[in-house]
């Protein structure tokens, strides 16, 4: 990966839906390298797709919190087990494994208070392997949706 890949990147990153001609002009490149290098990204993984950044919001999860996680164990079968129950929680919305502890940090959000108390509860709780849970709120976001650096 080069400089104008990076380049290439960082536009994209900051503008999803520019057309591959205006992605060009931005990067100063012709239309037809521009687009061979973006269909490499692609190809290699380095784009690993496009999407909408949705205001949490506007679709009413006016309420995140960060939940630190304890496993009971840390044996292949738990940390499998768990890994996959979290993915299949559709408010989490981030799930990090870590070295030391906490194992794990989750990222998740809800409409409010007692929507999280509910999920708390009922699904989080409930995780395979899970000996203890530690949850912070978040009161407001300083850094979000940062492009990665150049």
């Amino acid at each position: 990966m080069d400089a104008l890949d990076r380049k290439i990147l960082t536009e994209l990153q900051l503008d999803g839906r520019l057309t591959v001609t205006e992605l060009a002009a931005r990067v100063k490149l012709s239309v037809s390298p521009c687009h061979r290098r973006l269909r490499d990204l692609e190809r290699e993984g380095a784009i690993r797709g496009y999407r909408a950044v949705v205001d949490p919001s506007a679709v009413g999860l006016d309420f995140e919190a960060l939940v630190f996680v304890t496993m009971r164990l840390e044996d292949a079968d738990t940390v499998s087990a768990f890994e996959e129950a979290v993915a299949a929680v559709p408010h989490v919305l981030q799930a990090q494994r870590l070295f030391g502890d906490p194992d794990y940090l989750l990222r998740v959000a809800a409409t409010d208070l007692t929507a999280f108390q509910q999920l708390y509860d009922q699904r989080l709780a409930r995780l395979p392997g899970v000996q203890r849970l530690n949850s912070t709120l978040v009161m407001k976001h300083v850094v979000d949706d940062r492009p990665l650096p150049e």
